[in-house]
């Protein structure tokens, strides 16, 4: 069942439009059902097909910064139209709402879907990462980077010129294992809150 996410540019107003680049990079990178689309002003729209996509994308854009995230959780009407812009559905609607909300949140993410109970679950399990990625220092990000890519700790402490004890430090300092954690719990209950079985 695809997933919606509206997301809208905060401060667009002072600030440059951003839109531009991170579509470009979305587009990119992501394998999405429908590609991100610019939706009207500062706010863009894609359709993703799983929830781990869902909360990657999320992380991604909280890392980032300066984002409201609005996930909706359910169904779209089908055929799928070619393109973003057009789709229409209970998701749609849920995103709509969804972004709305997050304005109003210090996360600045919100979750609406089929399920009520379990789009607050993701959501407040979405919040918690979005604070773990928002905390984590530059020296983390390296560290997590080159694990994440497949390097042992020793290796990755032998290209940031560290030790091996430092590298576990900034994994610990920058929630590493937390992450990998929260990450299959928030997918799970993206996957409720849109009415699937988990």
């Amino acid at each position: 069942m695809p997933y919606v996410l509206t997301v809208d540019q905060r401060a667009s107003r002072r600030t440059p439009d951003r839109v531009a680049d991170v579509l470009r990079d979305l587009n990119a990178t992501v394998p999405a059902v429908l590609g991100f689309e610019r939706t009207a002003g500062d706010e863009f729209q894609g359709v993703l097909a799983g929830p781990a996509e869902v909360v990657d994308v999320v992380l991604r854009l909280v890392r980032v910064g300066g984002w409201s995230i609005g996930v909706g959780a359910g169904p779209v009407q089908t055929p799928l139209p070619a393109s973003t812009r057009a789709g229409a559905g209970p998701a749609f609607l849920s995103a709509r709402r969804a972004v709305d909300a997050a304005k109003q949140r210090p996360t600045r993410l919100a979750v609406r879907g089929a399920v009520p109970v379990d789009a607050g679950d993701a959501q407040a399990v979405l919040s918690a990462l979005a604070v773990v990625v928002e905390r984590r220092s530059e020296q983390a990000w390296e560290a997590i980077a080159l694990v994440d890519a497949g390097r042992t700790q020793a290796e990755a402490a032998g290209e940031l010129g560290i030790s091996r004890q430092a590298v576990g430090q900034r994994l610990a300092a920058g929630l590493w294992e937390l992450e990998r954690e929260l990450r299959p719990t928030a997918a799970r209950l993206l996957a409720r809150a849109a009415g699937q079985a988990a």
